[in-house]
């Protein structure tokens, strides 16, 4: 599983989800964290201002209360997400999509392939395709 946060400059993390690993309440505070400092390093304004927006589905590692206890001290604001709304989440709309062309009809021997070329096709993507998304 891949899991992506991007912004209108652009990818900001990306990385796996090893295999067998839930995607717990544990694990994504890892991830947040891991977020966090690419925030720090690709976008230090931002950092430094605390103008940041995090807008994750309502999965519950997403919502639990350890992850919504480390973020309220960042500052970081985060946008709600109305059930049954995969209309608003760039990911779904632009990202994976993306992927999946670029994808679709090729083979691969190894779960590495996969990733290998998961992570060309992001390298791929152009800032005006981030920035069209997100003005759409």
């Amino acid at each position: 599983m891949l899991i992506v946060f991007v912004d209108i400059r652009g990818i900001v993390h990306r990385g796996f989800v090893p295999p067998g690993q839930s995607v717990n309440q544990e694990f994504y505070l890892e991830v947040l964290r891991r977020l966090r400092q690419n925030v720090r390093r690709k976008h230090p304004v931002l950092w430094r201002s605390g103008d940041w927006f995090l807008h994750h589905d309502n999965a519950p590692a997403h919502t639990s209360l350890c992850v919504t206890r480390y973020l309220a001290p960042l500052g970081w604001t985060v946008v709600p997400h109305p059930p049954y709304s995969p209309d608003l989440v760039p990911c779904d709309l632009f990202l994976f999509p993306t992927i999946k062309k670029t994808l679709k009809g090729k083979r691969f021997a190894t779960v590495e392939e996969v990733k290998t070329a998961s992570q060309n096709t992001l390298k791929n993507i152009k800032l005006q395709q981030f920035q069209r998304c997100f003005t759409q």
